[in-house]
């Protein structure tokens, strides 16, 4: 397993810590959510970055690193439901988004096809990650400026545009996958 590889499921092993970061109340449980969360949103980065730099993309990479963004982020926002910085029904709709896509990288993959992700689907990602560390930062006391809380609002609703215009974008230029079912 290469280095980009190991860095994914590196991610996906935060996931854990930050649910209970965020779950259970001791001192600072916040920072520290958003400590874990922010080295894992951050390592998405620099396992793209190497993989891409040292030529060591993988299809297991193509399929793992997404849905490692995507078990972090629905985590998050499950999380951020709970404390009522967001709604449900937009983490509902972001869901959904994600579990459509996962299974047309499914299906695709049963032909053969690695569906990597694309400009849309990063600026998605980027945009929710942005959001949850907003709105976690917002969450802390020590942090609470209304500014942030703002901020916070709208980035979700750009992270809920985006997920939607990535969504049909995966849609659109696979739909020869849907069409061999």
């Amino acid at each position: 397993m290469n280095l980009p590889n190991k860095i994914t499921l590196f991610r996906m092993i935060c996931i854990p810590f930050f649910v209970a970061a965020m779950a259970i109340q001791f001192p600072h449980h916040q920072l520290v959510a958003l400590v874990i969360f922010a080295i894992a949103a951050y390592s998405d980065h620099v396992d793209g970055h190497i993989a891409r730099s040292r030529n060591l993309i993988t299809d297991f990479g193509k399929f793992m690193d997404p849905l490692a963004d995507k078990l972090l982020t629905a985590s998050a926002f499950i999380c951020l439901v709970q404390t009522q910085a967001i709604p449900a029904w937009v983490v509902i709709v972001i869901i959904a988004r994600e579990f459509a896509i996962t299974g047309l990288r499914t299906l695709a993959a049963n032909d053969g096809v690695v569906i990597a992700a694309s400009k849309w689907g990063k600026a998605k990602t980027m945009s929710q990650m942005i959001a949850i560390i907003a709105l976690i930062l917002y969450s802390w006391p020590v942090a609470a400026f209304p500014a942030l809380g703002i901020f916070g609002q709208i980035m979700i609703y750009v992270a809920l545009a985006l997920t939607l215009i990535s969504g049909i974008d995966y849609f659109r230029l696979n739909k020869g996958v849907i069409k061999t079912m």
